[in-house]
């Protein structure tokens, strides 16, 4: 008789001898790849307990032994002290800050401002703050504005001064007088030392290597942008005129004492002084023009201003058609030029010639044959004759080709006329052959950077009356100089100075007869470098 099996035995007997196989997935752990970073499990810190002692009263945590002894501080904070400590002992060593002490020490200070001072700042009125009237619920007053007449002119400037002589009263002096030292100065006459001896390029560039700046020797003359400078020929002392960007003229000697540390402020014109000069026979005779229109002589021995030329506006240049002086041809800035006869009566012209040109930004007149002169066109130089100008569309004798921007300057040269020197936007300065005032050659061409922009005045390449193979000219790169060329395009020499030479100098001027360099920046300052051994 079968016994009665239990559940367990029944499907242990109907299970198959080969089950089905089934996936392990769900069994497995997934695997984890091999570079991929593994889950830190958050450590959980235990609550501390409060220590009670039998009587149930909390017990003070006993302190460390590494704490009491170290202060309180950390192992790190112990750590970082010791480097901080190492560091220090490593710049002791080097002795950096007695060096940075001396440094400090050494640093020149900011030199006096010599020449013109600054006007007193004028205190400002101070206004209750404006408040909206909208937000007060008041309704706006309706204002009519002025009609404008000319946008363009400064109505706080004047056009122009009135015609006839001016008043020759300096405007930075309280006596509103000529000092008399300036009388002898320039009404000296010439010594039979100052003669122009011509150099060899050696001794030339000797005479170069001797010339020095100092900080006595820059000074604010002007009190806007440089236009124009001079030299007064024939002195004993070093005498300097510059004209700036509203029409005054400044005069500054080097050993004199007079005015603002030697220099003198006249108001003689209202607009930009273009063009100035000494006449080569007469050092007495000093021509001013301006963009106003009007050419003036600066006549000392009478204290004023005398008026020479008057026309509406647009004086650009002049040069002396006589060794006296007393004839003139003027270029104006809407391509005329003009003859002036200064012996005749009235400030006109003699006639008035017409060319076929935009603008006149520079005449030269030939130093020997006194009927030629050049002028600087739109893109071209061109060689008159005064004796066959025409008042309109006069044929020239010569016309030097290869400029392909405005042309800045054009100068014969100052002894014999076998040269003249261009400067051009097309940032060439050039040098051509006018031995035969028919045929002029191109022999020199010369990369200079002339791109002063908008508020510079344009560079120009002036010669060395001195040397007339040799000129100078400003420079644009961040070490501030004036550089001075041979003819034949070799650099002679480079005037720098890191302390007292800092700005472009813009214009630039050689004394007729001594070892000086002047040259005039923005800011109405002329830097003056001076040989070693002259007497100022």
């Amino acid at each position: 008789m079968p016994t009665k099996r239990s559940k367990r035995e029944v499907a242990k007997d109907l299970t198959p001898e080969n089950p089905m196989r089934r996936s392990s997935r769900q069994t497995l752990v997934p695997k984890r790849l091999e570079y991929s970073p593994e889950e830190e499990k958050p450590v959980e810190t235990p609550r501390k307990k409060r220590r009670f002692d039998l009587d149930g009263e909390k017990t003070q945590k006993p302190i460390k032994s590494e704490e009491q002894t170290n202060g309180g501080l950390s192992p790190y904070e112990l750590e970082r002290l010791e480097n901080i400590k190492k560091n220090q002992e490593f710049l002791s060593s080097l002795n950096i800050f007695e060096v940075s002490e001396e440094l400090k020490q050494s640093v020149r200070s900011k030199p006096t401002q010599k020449g013109l001072k600054r006007s007193q700042t004028v205190t400002r009125e101070v206004l209750p703050p404006r408040r909206s009237k909208r937000l007060q619920n008041i309704e706006a007053v309706q204002v009519e504005l002025p009609k404008i007449i000319n946008e363009h002119l400064d109505d706080s400037r004047p056009h122009k001064k009135a015609a006839g002589p001016l008043p020759m009263l300096p405007v930075n002096v309280s006596e509103n007088k000529l000092p008399e030292e300036l009388l002898e100065i320039w009404t000296e006459e010439r010594s039979p030392k100052e003669k122009n001896k011509r150099m060899d390029l050696k001794q030339y560039r000797s005479s170069l290597l001797d010339m020095k700046i100092t900080e006595d020797s820059v000074a604010k003359v002007v009190k806007d942008r440089v236009f124009s400078v001079a030299f007064h020929p024939h002195c004993s002392s070093v005498l300097m005129a510059a004209g700036d960007k509203w029409g005054r003229v400044g005069l500054w000697s080097l050993s004199s004492a007079w005015g603002d540390d030697g220099v003198l402020l006249f108001e003689t014109h209202t607009r930009p002084v273009t063009c100035m000069a000494f006449s080569p026979g007469n050092p007495t005779d000093f021509l001013s023009t301006s963009y106003d229109g009007s050419m003036r002589h600066m006549d000392v021995e009478k204290a004023v201003f005398d008026d020479v030329y008057d026309i509406d506006d647009g004086l650009k240049t002049f040069d002396f058609l006589s060794n006296d002086g007393m004839n003139l041809v003027v270029g104006t800035w809407y391509g005329d030029i003009t003859v002036v006869d200064r012996r005749t009566p009235g400030n006109s012209h003699e006639s008035l010639h017409t060319l076929d040109t935009k603008t006149v930004r520079c005449v030269s007149v030939h130093p020997l044959q006194k009927q030629y002169f050049a002028v600087a066109e739109s893109q071209f130089v061109s060689i008159y004759d005064t004796r066959f100008l025409k008042k309109s569309k006069s044929v020239p004798v010569c016309q030097l080709v290869g400029h392909s921007k405005s042309i800045s300057s054009a100068y014969f040269s100052p002894d014999s006329g076998n040269r003249i020197l261009t400067t051009c936007m097309d940032d060439r300065i050039r040098i051509y052959d006018t031995s035969v005032i028919t045929k002029a050659p191109l022999l020199k061409t010369i990369r200079h950077d002339m791109q002063t922009g908008r508020w510079l005045t344009k560079l120009s390449a002036v010669w060395d009356p001195k040397q007339e193979d040799c000129f100078a000219v400003g420079c644009l790169s961040r070490q501030r100089c004036v550089q001075v060329y041979h003819e034949s395009g070799q650099l002679l020499h480079t005037f720098s100075d890191e302390e007292n030479l800092s700005t472009v100098q813009s214009v630039v001027a050689f004394h007729p007869t001594r070892s000086v360099l002047m040259g005039g920046n923005a800011s109405g300052r002329l830097h003056v470098f001076t040989g070693q051994m002259e007497t100022l």
